[in-house]
């Protein structure tokens, strides 16, 4: 192990180092906060809290409750909480804590489908939204910016991390917190926001590791690989992008990306039904879950013979069985043979050089070198991006990293010469210096206008 190591830590280390430079740089630069917008609209949510309470408090729900409760009622008490539905309601909970009892988080209560409830939640994500990102950016900045720390020590599956604040923790999936977090957020005056962000990047590596022929010709094509799972998913006779985008979404989110990482049809069948397409565990009857055109999902499901949950699971492990066993087939193997050859050594080297070892699942031992070496195809070209904005004079400054993405504070003068410059750096360059990406990489970008926040993004072609 030393001998294979050895070939392979220097490169590694290197990368780390002028990594750590680079991202210290974006620190230092930071990213332009509206301390005005954030105390208005702190106030606006706390006043909707407040207001929400109320509806809570006035219910007969919340009447029952205090009835039954021997002390005064505290709606933010788990305990209590689980005591009132589980214990006096006698409701079914829907998975179990650790310690036995009924669960009171977020899925399990938006499962019991109780009004009361879904006001609860409102609240509660009111409240995350200003106690962890509006009040954090605020005790944060520093005349007026925020410096987030960006580090690369602490994950293990060698990924970069943020904190103070956590610039890599916004929310996407709920467009109105993503909104209102990203409205705090602006470019220095006269200048505008660049998001350029890298398109299925950790497929595109792991192609590099398991060579699958079906998955190359979805890369190399361009072939929708989401949508085809949302047609065998949904029973679709014809796709239509503007209908049917949210069940790509689901399908790519809830099945695809979690069978890639290793999850199995019950629980994606549990995701997509419960998050996705708001449909009970139980028989579906007409006009249930969201709008899909101009029907509900268990309509357009009972069409095609799915007429409950139970019939549901087992449609999806069908689909499941053919992911595996038709269209990814030499994936699928090469899964088991890097669990094998781990099992085996007890460690093993990513494509970007950097060592693995411990104690791992299955899913840890497949999923880790993926995800590393997509992050180090990331940081590599930050760091040549920050090298030669330095080495042109540039006034456009990369202010953060998130995820697969690159976040940049753009001179609109520079606009056409950066954007030339990080598709060069990003989708041809990187694959010289790492021969091994077997596969092209593309990037796709955001763009804000002139002095406008970071919720003002939109689609921008490169």
């Amino acid at each position: 192990m030393t001998n294979i190591y050895a070939e392979h830590i220097l490169d590694a280390y290197q990368l780390f180092h002028d990594g750590t430079l680079a991202l210290a740089e974006a620190e230092q630069q930071g990213m332009r906060v509206s301390v005005e917008y954030i105390k208005k609209k702190s106030k606006q949510i706390d006043h909707k809290i407040t207001k929400l309470e109320s509806v809570i408090y006035d219910s007969e729900f919340f009447r029952n409750w205090q009835n039954y409760s021997k002390s005064k009622v505290n709606i933010y008490s788990p305990k209590q909480l689980e005591m009132y539905l589980y214990t006096c309601l006698k409701l079914k909970a829907k998975k179990q804590t650790k310690s036995g009892h009924g669960s009171t988080d977020e899925e399990s209560l938006a499962q019991l489908n109780i009004a009361e409830l879904d006001t609860f939640l409102e609240i509660k994500k009111l409240k995350k939204l200003k106690d962890t990102y509006l009040d954090g950016f605020l005790r944060e900045q520093i005349d007026g910016f925020i410096h987030p720390f960006f580090t690369l020590h602490l994950v293990k599956t060698y990924r970069g991390a943020s904190s103070n604040p956590n610039f890599q923790n916004i929310p996407k999936r709920d467009k109105e917190s993503m909104k209102t977090i990203r409205g705090a957020l602006f470019p220095r005056i006269d200048y505008q926001l660049l998001e350029l962000d890298y398109s299925q990047l950790e497929v595109r590596i792991a192609q590099a590791y398991h060579n699958d022929p079906t998955m190359l010709e979805y890369l190399e094509t361009g072939h929708d690989m989401h949508k085809d799972i949302a047609v065998q998913i949904f029973c679709l006779k014809e796709y239509d992008a503007t209908i049917h985008k949210e069940l790509r979404q689901a399908s790519k989110g809830a099945f695809v990306f979690a069978q890639f990482y290793g999850d199995y049809y019950k629980n994606c069948a549990k995701n997509l039904t419960t998050n996705w397409c708001k449909l009970p565990e139980s028989k579906w009857k007409s006009g249930q879950g969201i709008i899909v055109g101009d029907e509900h999902i268990s309509d357009l499901f009972i069409r095609s013979g799915i007429t409950s949950y139970a019939k549901f699971e087992s449609h999806l492990e069908k689909i499941e069985n053919d992911f595996w066993g038709n269209r990814f087939p030499i994936y699928d193997r090469w899964k088991e043979t890097w669990w094998r050859a781990y099992q085996r050594d007890g460690y093993f080297l990513s494509k970007t050089g950097f060592l693995f070892t411990g104690v791992m699942s299955r899913n840890d031992a497949t999923n880790y070198p993926v995800q590393g070496a997509a992050f180090h195809v990331l940081l590599w070209c930050l760091i040549q991006a920050t090298n030669e904005l330095k080495e042109y004079k540039m006034k456009s400054k990369i202010v953060g990293q998130i995820h697969d993405a690159i976040v940049m504070d753009v001179c609109p003068t520079e606009l056409d010469d950066v954007v030339a410059m990080m598709k060069r750096i990003m989708e041809k360059k990187v694959r010289k210096h790492w021969s091994w990406i077997n596969v092209p990489l593309k990037i796709e970008a955001e763009l804000c206008p002139v002095n406008a926040s970071w919720a003002e993004k939109q689609e921008y072609k490169i």
